[in-house]
């Protein structure tokens, strides 16, 4: 006869708290994703090399009573922040440290070329009849990147992890948005 988990029991060993009413990520997944950014992390010879592009890539299938979503990006952006870190000083070892700033220089300078377009031309639009991303939305967001970049404005790395934008007909092309945003996060995660 086979026994019954206890309510909860599996909740008390679970990684992150689980999702009771509604859709979490699958479980399994999460936990085989954690299992190998530490290998890779703690630099496993047999580990599968990992970035922190490839922790903030991650994406996991939804379940019920999966792992709490914020939970889970909460640990990922710490994560993709060490990976982040590490990144920085073997670039700094490997080209010094004056290359380096040009390099995070230049990517600054063309990420705050494409923002400061003018408002609704920032990005190319996808069909009248298809869906993107909500043009005011992401005009919003691109101003205060802007003033992040142009003036230091105060602007955190989980703010830009947690954005997201209603979709319209005929909006912004989401992965030039997400490739921009991404661009963001690097020069974030790269000045430290």
């Amino acid at each position: 006869m086979a026994t019954r988990e206890r309510p909860g029991a599996a909740a008390r060993a679970a990684a992150f708290p689980l999702e009771t009413r509604g859709r979490g990520y699958e479980r399994a997944a999460v936990d085989a994703f954690l299992l190998r950014a530490r290998a890779a992390f703690e630099e496993d010879p047999d580990a599968e090399p990992m970035t922190a592009q490839s922790v903030r890539d991650a994406s996991f299938p939804l379940t019920r009573h999966g792992y709490v979503i914020a939970a889970v990006d909460a640990a990922l952006g710490r994560i993709e922040d060490a990976f982040a870190a590490r990144e920085r000083a073997d670039a700094v070892a490997t080209v010094g440290a004056r290359a380096w700033v040009a390099q995070q220089r230049a990517l600054a300078q063309e990420v705050l070329n494409r923002l400061t377009r003018p408002r609704r031309r920032r990005f190319d639009r996808v069909g009248v009849l298809r869906h993107g991303y909500r043009i005011d939305e992401v005009d919003l967001v691109a101003d205060k990147l802007t003033a992040y970049l142009a003036e230091g404005e105060k602007v955190t790395p989980e703010q830009v992890r947690s954005v997201a934008f209603r979709m319209q007909r005929g909006g912004y092309r989401e992965n030039q948005v997400d490739a921009v945003l991404d661009a963001v996060l690097e020069i974030m995660l790269a000045v430290g």
